[in-house]
């Protein structure tokens, strides 16, 4: 079910519940009102409300169970749209590889125009054509595959065998082109939301210290009591890796700054690196 269906249907579900609602109020409110009361509309709005609270229990069944197969059905349909999209990143990074072969060959070719070709015929599990009918075949729903296709089809090697760097570059460039206004289009069913915590800037790094709290490395040094209290079935292995963590934790990274490094520094963290 697509979004905009979705919503169509719930702005129904919201307008029959409005209609429900006024009827019980006005049927709830019919003896008090004079031009109501003893008429034959008073006396129908009366039993509706009558009707309405002896089936009120199955009503309100069948309505939880209609929105939950509605949302059910939204959710089957975002899962074969984001299966569509992987395959679609798929066909996209194939055909950017195939870009930069200098000589390509037939059996490469024909592995990235199939590639590509079942992501265009899997779209018809998701969507019909745009004005099908049952004379007409109708439009395809996302023409940039077809030109992705079609930039693709200009570096056959049966009819290109040696494409220039210009004549690759420019079929890159389109299939880019196709892929970025195609990316900006479907995604946007898929109602995403942004990140409650995104990293904006470019040239992120950790703001993390390396260290850990006391109860963890007091944690750790229990296990490794534990550990140290029984024999080793190959001490060489203890060896290797005793002397790997050592390495790495005396190993200044950009992303990872030691104890023995930042002490060198005069900003020595609480425990150092990896504990725990």
């Amino acid at each position: 079910m697509t979004r905009s269906r979705l919503q169509r249907t719930l702005r129904r579900i919201y307008a029959l519940l409005v209609v429900v609602l006024a009827v019980s109020f006005l049927a709830k409110i019919v003896h008090p009102v004079p031009l109501l009361a003893d008429t034959t509309l008073g006396r129908l709005l009366v039993d509706a409300y009558e009707f309405l609270r002896d089936m009120s229990l199955l009503i309100a069944t069948g309505g939880v169970a209609y929105i939950a197969n509605i949302y059910q059905k939204r959710q089957s349909f975002i899962d074969a749209l984001k299966e569509e999209w992987r395959d679609i990143i798929a066909a996209k990074s194939a055909l950017f590889t195939y870009t930069q072969l200098e000589r390509p060959t037939a059996e490469q070719y024909l592995a990235t125009f199939c590639t590509l070709s079942e992501t265009i015929d899997n779209m018809r599990s998701v969507y019909r054509n745009v004005g099908e009918t049952d004379a007409l075949i109708g439009l395809y729903p996302y023409a940039p595959l077809h030109d992705m296709r079609r930039a693709l089809q200009t570096l056959d090697p049966r009819k290109s065998p040696a494409p220039d760097s210009d004549m690759r570059g420019l079929a890159r460039d389109a299939i880019l082109q196709s892929f970025y206004a195609l990316r900006e289009t479907f995604l946007e069913e898929l109602d995403l939301e942004e990140p409650d915590h995104p990293l904006l800037i470019s040239g992120g790094r950790r703001i993390k210290v390396s260290g850990a709290t006391g109860d963890a490395r007091m944690a750790q040094d229990d296990q490794q009591t534990r550990r140290n209290g029984t024999p080793s079935p190959e001490p060489r292995i203890d060896a290797l890796l005793a002397e790997l963590y050592a390495k790495e934790n005396t190993t200044a990274k950009p992303w990872r700054q030691p104890a023995a490094h930042l002490a060198s520094q005069g900003d020595a963290p609480a425990g150092a690196n990896g504990r725990g």
